[in-house]
């Protein structure tokens, strides 16, 4: 293998690829990235088992030549050093030549530089997946869903299915739900072009939709995501991500969110935050991050925390509307935190059916999603 190759855009392939290396591999082979070069253009590959990503650079792009080929071939290069070495090559292009025994030599400007490749046969196949199930999706609106549901999902590994987001499509309603048990997050989002497909139960690791997020372009991309058996796979431009679905079932949440409450509120989203937030730095002393909600006489709320070791924050909120029975509830601030920092709605109505029962958050221009926290017992 012999090319000249424009470092930007190997580069950018690299860094998307690199997402799917793990440092706590044992297999030697998946430490490293596959390039593979024909006359069209190099294609590049990272696994670790659980994901597997592919870019392609083609050797043209919009009469800008990126790769020239002198002779094709592939070899697998250690992903630790090949990320961090090409971002600090000094010149604009790059050349690259494998040799006997997969020695590769790598130029730019007076730069020269020679690693130990690995034989490509040695890396695994990516899987094949039955082109069925397809759903196209505006790449921003994948990113807000993960966003808006992926910091609910589980940290425990004792409960694998828990650590993944559960995905429900069916009437062109795509459904993600994510808890911990402590607390749930959902978001709908109705899709145009998806009309006959169907899928229930897919579950997929948070913090792997978290490394596809990151790849999902700003400006308006739309991204293809293919359902298989037991794989997904997105296409994003040039980039192929393919991941695992988790086994296992997703327990029903449905049951556990009530339709009808004894209190309600309709509060600021900004004023609540900033409010919840100072009452946090308190709690979190305590390590508990308790705060406290109590509804008041003249209409306003009562936001409050302490510490034995600190003192006591208290402050009243002005509600934009409040209906139903007193209320004084404890909660952990933290997860009250998580919700407000992804909601972009002005306002929120807050639900309550008594003391010790799922608080329920929701956006009042979003019907789309809804948050759940579980209440705290406390003794005073």
């Amino acid at each position: 293998m012999k090319i000249r190759i424009l470092k930007h855009d190997l580069n950018e392939s690299i860094q998307h690829v690199a997402k799917a290396i793990s440092s706590r591999t044992t297999i030697p082979i998946l430490t490293g990235i596959k390039l593979d070069v024909n006359f069209q253009g190099m294609t590049l590959t990272a696994s670790d088992t659980d994901i597997s990503i592919q870019a392609y650079i083609p050797a043209e792009d919009q009469e800008k030549q990126i790769v020239q080929v002198e002779r094709p071939g592939s070899v697998v290069l250690p992903a630790k050093f090949f990320v961090e070495i090409i971002k600090k090559l000094p010149s604009p292009e790059i050349e690259m030549e494998v040799k006997e025994g997969f020695q590769t030599f790598i130029r730019s400007g007076s730069t020269d530089i020679q690693m130990v490749g690995l034989d490509p046969e040695e890396f695994p196949v990516l899987p094949s997946i039955e082109e069925n199930q397809i759903v196209s999706i505006p790449g921003d609106l994948l990113k807000n869903m993960i966003r808006q549901t992926g910091f609910s999902i589980s940290t425990n590994e004792t409960s694998p299915i828990l650590t993944g987001v559960l995905w429900n499509l069916a009437d062109n309603q795509f459904k993600f739900v994510a808890t911990d048990r402590h607390r749930l997050a959902s978001r709908i989002a109705g899709l145009d072009d998806a009309e006959g497909v169907r899928f229930s139960n897919i579950v997929i690791a948070g913090k792997t939709l978290n490394e596809l997020s990151k790849i999902i372009p700003e400006q308006n991309t739309r991204v293809e995501i293919v359902v298989a058996d037991n794989q997904v796979l997105f296409k994003i431009d040039r980039v192929l991500f393919y991941t695992r679905i988790l086994d296992g079932t997703y327990p029903d949440t449905s049951k556990i969110i009530p339709t009808t409450y004894k209190t309600e509120l309709v509060l600021d989203t900004k004023k609540l935050s900033d409010s919840i937030d100072r009452a946090y730095l308190l709690s979190r002393e305590e390590k508990t991050n308790i705060v406290r909600l109590q509804t008041m006489e003249d209409g306003t709320i009562e936001i409050s925390s302490s510490s034995s070791e600190l003192g006591k924050v208290t402050e009243q909120l002005d509600v934009a509307k409040f209906t139903g029975e007193p209320l004084r509830i404890s909660f952990n601030s933290k997860y009250m935190l998580d919700v407000l920092k992804v909601v972009e709605s002005e306002q929120l109505h807050i639900g309550f059916t008594g003391a010790m029962s799922p608080i329920i958050i929701k956006p009042v221009d979003d019907s789309q999603s809804l948050y759940l926290i579980l209440p705290y017992r406390t003794t005073n």
